[in-house]
């Protein structure tokens, strides 16, 4: 039987939202390298980071973003210390979500990347409720470029 091929390493390029952080020593388990836990949270940084900014309209009053789905795909060991670069992109608007393609890199490997979909719900109700068009027309900047793959 042959195993199945490998997807390509995503480009950091291919990402039009980027943002550096830092590895820092409490993202280390007991094998010294990045906790796979931790890789949630950085992925919750850039699109955190996107959608708050007010400057770029995608936080309507009475309005939030809430995450129903995280795959991840862990790709290479991560340590401390170093500085990391996340990438993110919209890979699909629907009706009411929007899906995401990111992608963390130390230097130029891409050592995990993930897709997630958040849902826009009331603020008050809670419930998923349709994108506004002028959500989707702010979201054209961000969306996914090339050839990344989650």
């Amino acid at each position: 039987m042959n195993a199945p091929a490998r997807a390509a390493s995503p480009l950091l390029e291919d990402f039009p939202y980027h943002l550096s952080d830092n590895v820092r020593f409490a993202d280390l388990d007991p094998n010294q390298h990045v906790n796979n836990a931790v890789y949630a949270s950085y992925f919750e940084t850039s699109r955190v980071m996107l959608v708050k900014d007010l400057k770029n309209g995608l936080m309507p009053t009475g309005l939030s973003w809430v995450l129903v789905r995280l795959d991840i795909h862990y790709r290479a060991e991560l340590h401390w210390p170093g500085t990391i670069e996340l990438g993110l992109g919209v890979a699909r608007l629907g009706r009411t979500s929007a899906t995401f393609s990111q992608v963390v890199f130390s230097g130029d490997k891409c050592v995990a990347s993930a897709t997630s979909t958040t849902v826009m719900v009331g603020l008050q109700s809670r419930e998923p409720t349709p994108i506004p068009a002028e959500v989707v027309e702010r979201f054209q900047p961000w969306m996914l470029r090339g050839h990344a793959a989650p």
